[in-house]
């Protein structure tokens, strides 16, 4: 099985999940380009749940469209906790949805620094109860790189609509 049905076993996951609970989901993406909407969109009956989402590489988007605040990108800029969970409220409202992902980072090759290498990404997830926002640092290459990113995003859905449930 490769990494893309992996993804989207995941994503089937997570839309039993939320049409079980009654739920919708956002996505807001930066590094990942769409990746994660795009394993969602792979699995029939995902329309019930996903209301959709934006690609949102550039940090003036971010602003616009997902209420990511002038502050936190000069304070912290665009890959950080901050940011990203910017992201995922800002998703969250602009859709209307009861979750939402986000998803920010640095893919490579090139873009790193001392402080914020290559591989470097904050996944969050929002809901009406509050976040989750996690950081990793990945070691491959850019397309590695993404997937990862997006298998951690759904990941994190899906350990968050557990909790939710009380599992």
């Amino acid at each position: 099985m490769g990494e893309l049905d992996v993804l989207v076993e995941l994503a089937e996951q997570a839309r039993r999940a939320l049409e079980d609970d009654g739920l919708s989901l956002a996505t807001a993406e930066s590094c990942t380009g769409g990746l994660v909407g795009h394993v969602l969109t792979e699995v029939a009956g995902i329309s019930r749940v996903y209301r959709g989402g934006l690609i949102s590489y550039s940090d003036r988007l971010k602003e616009a469209e997902l209420g990511v605040s002038t502050h936190t990108l000069t304070r912290h800029g665009a890959v950080s906790a901050q940011a990203c969970s910017q992201m995922a409220d800002g998703a969250r409202r602009r859709y209307g949805s009861d979750v939402a992902l986000a998803v920010t980072g640095i893919a490579g090759p090139d873009g790193g620094t001392a402080a914020k290498p290559v591989g470097l990404t904050y996944v969050a997830v929002a809901d009406e109860a509050g976040q989750d926002v996690r950081r990793y640092t990945w070691a491959g290459e850019r397309s590695a790189n993404k997937l990862a990113s997006a298998r951690a995003a759904l990941e994190l859905l899906l350990e968050r609509l557990a909790a939710r449930r009380g599992a």
